[in-house]
């Protein structure tokens, strides 16, 4: 694996942590902002939102430039977007700096996924994806914990502060490691990767990704409140909890990685399959406090062992247009945490409780098994059908991958 891969995922940390520290952070900011929970849950759905719009525009306006001077100006954007909401003055403020800030971070995950995918060979590009990720995973061991216990400790403005010099040390990474990528000798035409679209495969996959995504965070973004008050934990425990939670998403990341490329629907599957079950049973025992915490740990490792699979199936199925496959698993996964966080925030808002937000999880991923069942059989479909057929004709990148992606 080349090490500017690893530079990526080092870069994602910064990202992950800004993305996901909102969750052991919310109780403090509602106070301060003086806005209720579910409002400030919103925060978490303003920096999704960035990502579904950024990834795709910015994908398309960077679409010929020179990909690591890209990734410089995108992190150094990403990190003034802290700046400015560890200074914000109001609710406001701090949500429009969550968008800039997502904005910046979904355009540097489209041109960063697509940099690490043209760098390996395709039966490793699940591979490649589980180191990005695995950013995402030690974001979560250590970086969004962090920020819990900042923001316990100092205030929430000091979790922004620290994530602003992480894109600092980031920015200093790509500046010495990650080389100049060579536009390829084609110029990228936009008509063509916009031509994925057209495909149901690639719809099925945002949907898929969506809603796995989206069921997973739908609980986790009010874990720290489910946790002191259904569970009946201290507010000490929270940033110990999300440690928890990190490093079964690092474990999943791992495992994942490691077998997505031979079993890629497999995976998808039985990890969305896992997800739905922990979801249920948090529902059911969130008041229990050693069930809570444990279940906590495996719905890390079950939606980052996942991850990896669906970010290999859009490049599988969106081969013709590489940086918009990028974008457009960038944006579906943001999808997913823009409703996740939604319908969790409606549920608590109708006076079901932290609990039901994992019901209402579990709902989301359920619609995903369905759907990657469908994404199956219409792959096997086709591909007993050039069987059949026995065409010569040279097939298009969609078609060309039925066997790299089961």
């Amino acid at each position: 694996m080349p090490v500017a891969v690893y530079v990526l995922g080092l870069s994602v940390f910064a990202l992950g942590t800004s993305e996901f520290m909102l969750s052991g952070l919310l109780p403090p900011i509602a106070e301060d902002m003086h806005v209720s929970i579910p409002r400030a849950g919103l925060l978490i759905s303003a920096f999704a939102i960035g990502m579904v719009i950024g990834a795709p525009l910015l994908a398309v306006a960077t679409l010929r430039l020179p990909r690591r001077t890209t990734l410089i100006a995108l992190i150094s954007l990403f990190g003034l977007g802290q700046v400015a909401g560890a200074l914000a003055p109001s609710y406001g403020l701090l949500f429009a700096s969550r968008v800039v800030s997502a904005l910046a971070c979904a355009g540097f995950w489209a041109v960063g996924a697509a940099v690490a995918i043209a760098m390996v060979r395709t039966d490793q590009r699940a591979r490649a994806m589980s180191v990005m990720i695995g950013g995402l995973s030690i974001a979560n061991v250590l970086g969004v914990p962090a920020g819990a216990f900042l923001g316990e400790q100092f205030g929430w403005r000091s979790a922004f502060w620290s994530v602003g010099a992480a894109s600092a040390i980031a920015l200093a990474g790509i500046l010495a490691l990650i080389p100049k990528i060579p536009l390829p000798a084609e110029k990228p035409r936009l008509r063509r990767e916009l031509g994925i679209y057209g495909d149901r495969q690639v719809w099925l996959a945002v949907a898929v990704t969506a809603l796995a995504a989206g069921g997973v965070f739908c609980a986790f973004s009010y874990l720290s409140p489910l946790l002191t008050e259904t569970a009946g934990l201290g507010s000490a425990w929270v940033p110990w909890v999300l440690a928890l939670f990190g490093v079964g998403a690092l474990v999943g990341t791992t495992v994942g990685g490691r077998i997505a490329d031979g079993r890629l629907f497999g995976v998808m599957i039985w990890g969305i399959t896992a997800s739905t079950a922990f979801l249920t049973a948090l529902a059911l025992l969130a008041s229990v406090q050693v069930a809570a915490v444990g279940l906590s740990f495996l719905l890390g490792v079950s939606a980052f062992f996942t991850a990896p699979a669906l970010n290999a199936r859009m490049f599988n199925v969106a081969g013709a247009a590489p940086t918009l496959a990028g974008a457009t698993t960038t944006a579906a996964f943001n999808l997913g945490n823009t409703g996740g966080p939604w319908l969790g925030g409606t549920v608590i808002d109708a006076g079901y409780g932290y609990a039901a937000t994992a019901w209402a999880g579990a709902a989301m991923t359920v619609t995903a098994i369905a759907l990657t069942l469908l994404a199956l059989r219409i792959d096997r479909r086709s591909g007993a059908t050039r069987l059949i057929t026995g065409s010569t004709a040279t097939p298009s990148p969609t078609e060309a991958q039925p066997t790299a992606s089961r």
